[in-house]
């Protein structure tokens, strides 16, 4: 699953002009894939604990933020994304039970607290809160309704 998101990634961060039949494609894997996202995103918090550092679950999950954060970078995909119900309200909700999460053990989520000397990050969480403010501030891009919502 991590492999074929990566895939999609690949096609929606193309600079290439799609056609209207493969943007109703894209809306259409956006709604479902808007819908894992918001099934699943508690999978990440597991991450916490290190017995569960490799939690397939929580991977998928963290490419299915990264493919939403591309997603609503397209002028095109963004107002259907927007208008998506719950979508803004469960990446508030998730960030704020990260941040909870990194307060209360090793914060895996934010990479000044991963870093220890020289070492290189490769925690797969590292860099999910960022990526959960920048889908929050695409969803919120000159839409009034979700930037009251926040």
């Amino acid at each position: 699953r991590v492999t074929l998101l990566e895939l999609m990634m690949a096609k929606v961060s193309e600079k290439n002009p799609v056609t209207s039949e493969e943007m109703s494609v894209f809306m259409r894997h956006a709604n479902f894939l808007a819908g894992c996202f918001q099934e699943k995103c508690e999978a990440v918090l597991k991450l916490t604990s290190a017995a569960d550092a490799e939690d397939e679950e929580a991977l998928v999950t963290i490419r299915l933020l990264d493919v939403l954060c591309e997603m609503t970078s397209n002028n095109r995909q963004l107002e259907h994304l927007q208008a998506l119900p719950g979508l803004l309200e469960t990446a508030i909700d998730t960030l704020r039970l990260t941040h909870l999460a990194g307060k209360q053990a090793v914060n895996i989520f934010t990479a000044t607290h991963v870093m220890t000397g020289l070492e290189e990050i490769s925690h797969p969480a590292v860099g999910f809160k960022s990526h959960l403010i920048r889908l929050i501030g695409n969803l919120c891009y000159k839409n009034k309704e979700n930037q009251d919502k926040v």
